[in-house]
């Protein structure tokens, strides 16, 4: 939506709702893309219900799991089921390079859109479609949510306490974070689909689904157990790799966050703790030993980690250079010097809504900055404008069109 933004000139489609493939859309909105959100009238997409917490303007309000993925972006509503509904949304993915869409498989082949009804039409279309197990496969009609394929995945198996300690057991991530990962996945599929189109001027249809993108997601561990053949355990706040790589609790209640996997790191750490013994341990001597003596070293650590509060842990591990953290909450975090030096938050207005605080866009671009942040917007609040300026309709049209209920 920006001028001078790395995709300033694609225009996406958005059908989509809740939070994966809506994320995706808004990273392109980030990056200068223009993106028309299209959703049912009178409801609209179901995130917007998705409070409290909601963020009440003076005549207006909107959930705030709703505004985290919905900037950038322009609201039209549109009843595609109808057949005037669905001639406004071809008329609007003629002049579209993406369309977006996280229906079930069949649901939009329905009413004639569907990839295969489209793709002769408008053979430049990149049409990506969002699922939970994708368009083929036995599972391929059913509902699936993040928790869902944090089940199926291996995910949960992987996360939570180890066997044999208090509350061990399989636990989901806070997170939605297959949603969270299956968005990049799909920003990232779309943008090859793009250069593929612009390089050989043909689109394709991207079958992006939360099962695989999980899956996939499990990278390093899925890896260790196709070279194993041991299926991997709960670690609790251990890392799978280096050792340590772990969280302790110290004498205040308080934990730290320590990675000491390499030698030299493992060495300052020792020192700054005051137990250099435990460097010429031939149990713990080597990053090969470490791992394999994971639990004699942890042990070791606990014990001596719990006798001081963790401030001083950091501050002493910190002076020498070892990497460790203090676990923090959402509040804690932000205000760290660090983040607060980068700058994470943005502050969006809307004529409506008042002022809206919000994360920004990660990356530092030199030469493409991500500077518009431009409110996530009300239901169907950009429907005339769309309509009247990409479509051509006239007043009276787009009236008749909202008194038949069709926008």
């Amino acid at each position: 939506m920006t001028d001078g933004g790395a995709l300033h000139g694609v225009r996406v489609l958005d059908l989509s709702r809740i939070l994966a493939a809506p994320l995706a859309s808004q990273m392109l909105g980030d990056l200068g893309a223009e993106v028309l959100k299209v959703e049912r009238p009178a409801t609209g997409d179901d995130s917007r219900q998705y409070g409290p917490p909601f963020l009440e303007g003076e005549t207006a309000s909107a959930s705030a799991f709703y505004l985290s993925c919905n900037r950038n972006k322009r609201s039209i509503t549109v009843d595609f089921t109808t057949d005037q509904g669905r001639d406004l949304l071809l008329g609007l993915i003629e002049r579209s390079d993406v369309l977006l869409e996280n229906f079930r498989p069949g649901v939009l082949a329905k009413y004639g859109l569907g990839h295969e009804d489209l793709c002769e039409r408008f053979p430049r279309l990149v049409y990506c479609s969002v699922t939970g197990f994708g368009q083929t496969g036995p599972y391929r009609h059913k509902a699936g949510y993040d928790g869902i394929f944090q089940a199926l995945s291996g995910m949960m198996s992987v996360s939570g306490h180890p066997d044999g300690a208090p509350g061990a057991g399989p636990m989901k991530s806070g997170l939605s974070l297959i949603d969270i990962l299956t968005g990049l996945y799909t920003a990232t599929a779309l943008l090859a689909a793009l250069r593929h189109r612009d390089r050989t001027g043909s689109g394709q249809h991207l079958d992006v689904s939360l099962v695989d993108c999980g899956i996939a997601a499990m990278s390093h561990y899925t890896q260790n157990y196709l070279v194993s053949g041991v299926v991997p355990e709960r670690r609790g706040n251990g890392g799978f790799g280096g050792i340590p790589s772990q969280a302790f609790e110290c004498a205040d209640g308080e934990q730290f966050f320590i990675v000491a996997t390499t030698n030299p790191q493992f060495g300052r750490a020792c020192r700054a703790i005051g137990h250099p013994e435990l460097i010429e341990d031939p149990r713990f001597a080597t990053i090969s030993a470490r791992i394999e003596h994971r639990l004699e070293l942890l042990k070791e650590l606990s014990a001596i980690f719990v006798q001081r509060d963790a401030r001083h842990w950091i501050e002493v591990l910190d002076a020498a250079d070892v990497p460790v953290s203090a676990v923090n909450d959402v509040r804690s975090a932000l205000a760290d010097e660090q983040v607060r030096h980068r700058k994470p938050l943005v502050d969006m207005v809307h004529e409506e809504l008042g002022a809206i605080p919000g994360l920004r866009y990660p990356i530092r671009m030199s030469g493409s900055p991500v500077e518009e942040y431009a409110a996530p917007p009300l239901l169907g609040e950009n429907t005339r404008e769309v309509l009247s300026g990409l479509l051509g309709l006239d007043e009276k049209a787009i009236a008749d069109l909202a008194d038949q209920g069709v926008i």
